[in-house]
């Protein structure tokens, strides 16, 4: 396919997902206000949402274009998936010429957990992982993920790193889940003279990552193919673990086990800062979020989100536990938002 088609149908997947967001969506919540008082009763879960919508043609419309939409942006016609995969060789080239090899340690013996390769996230087709030019779809396909932000959404990423770097110095910095380094090197430019390790499952990420790393002549930066919940790192060895959009994806076994290890690898004093999606301010946000988990292969969000994190992180002796909303952009409403948003939400804690 031709750069002007997959550009074109890209935008126009954009733009209906942007409606999507400021028109369907807040037409779909005046819809539950006025079935709520109709009914003289509000819903105390989220099944009990669904059945107010269960006769809905507006609720059905706005579930059919949230998963197809996502389906279209990967896999039809102008997809990211075969448009990448069409340029495979290039693709894959250039990042083997541009990654510095003390930069990246891949582990090509790694086995990838069940959970793992059970299911496609996000509806990315086989995975950020089986395919090795993975990492670029991933990449072409975070630009829209929040569709309101447009070219802003390193934004969020900066915004992020920024609210940390404000409140400490870390001289070293474990980036958990890094993907292709989105927030690897916006810590980077927040925390100039930290070293920083950036891990991830996905080889064909974490090479990325090395690769944009070196085309930015960033050398404080290594990227490394490993498991969030059991590294090599000695005990103590981090002043700050952090990591972006990794929790919401793990297996409530796999989050204690993260959580676990942050602990273990954080000195004494440290922080550990994660960036996710957890605060639901009432119950149609939680039936809109479950529904979003579903139709995007998020089966563990859920789960997570049901979580008391605050216990948990007690009970493996973090102190000054805060589970605070982000805003990813001025303005945002964080219980009556007018425009569909993930729910952002910092998990911090100190050991």
């Amino acid at each position: 396919m031709d750069d002007r088609s997959f550009v074109a149908g890209q935008a126009f997947i954009l733009e209906t997902k942007k409606y999507w967001t400021t028109e369907i969506y807040p037409a779909l919540k005046q819809e539950y206000r006025d079935r709520v008082s109709g009914s003289g009763r509000e819903p105390e879960t989220v099944a009990e949402v669904a059945d107010l919508f269960a006769a809905s043609r507006l609720y059905k419309t706005y579930a059919w274009l949230e998963r197809h939409l996502q389906r279209f942006k990967y896999s039809g016609r102008f997809g990211l998936a075969p448009y990448h995969a069409e340029r495979r060789e290039a693709l894959v080239a250039e990042v083997q010429k541009n990654a510095r090899p003390e930069q990246l340690d891949l582990a090509p013996d790694l086995e990838m957990p069940k959970y793992y390769q059970s299911v496609d996230i996000h509806q990315h087709p086989g995975g950020v992982w089986r395919d090795d030019f993975a990492a670029h779809v991933y990449e072409r396909g975070a630009r829209s993920t929040t569709p309101m932000l447009g070219g802003r959404h390193r934004d969020l990423h900066q915004r992020f790193s920024d609210q940390i770097a404000d409140k400490v110095s870390p001289q070293r910095i474990l980036d958990m889940g890094c993907g292709f380094g989105k927030s690897t090197l916006p810590f980077r430019e927040a925390c100039p003279e930290a070293e920083i390790e950036a891990i991830d499952l996905s080889a064909p990420c974490v090479a990325y990552g090395a690769a944009s790393a070196a085309e930015a002549q960033v050398t404080n930066i290594r990227f490394r193919q490993m498991h969030a919940c059991e590294t090599d790192y000695d005990d103590g060895e981090f002043d700050l673990v952090t990591s972006t959009m990794l929790i919401h994806e793990l297996p409530p076994k796999q989050i204690e086990a993260v959580f676990d290890e942050a602990w273990r690898v954080m000195a004494p004093g440290g922080r550990m800062v994660h960036l996710d999606f957890y605060a639901l301010p009432d119950i149609f946000a939680r039936f809109i979020h479950y529904g979003h988990a579903r139709r995007n292969n998020e089966p563990f969000m859920a789960p997570w989100a049901e979580i008391d994190v605050v216990e948990l992180l007690a009970a493996r002796g973090f102190k000054n536990i805060s589970i605070e909303p982000f805003a990813e952009t001025d303005g945002v409403d964080f219980v009556d938002n007018s425009a569909w948003r993930f729910p952002w939400t910092t998990i911090s804690a100190e050991k």
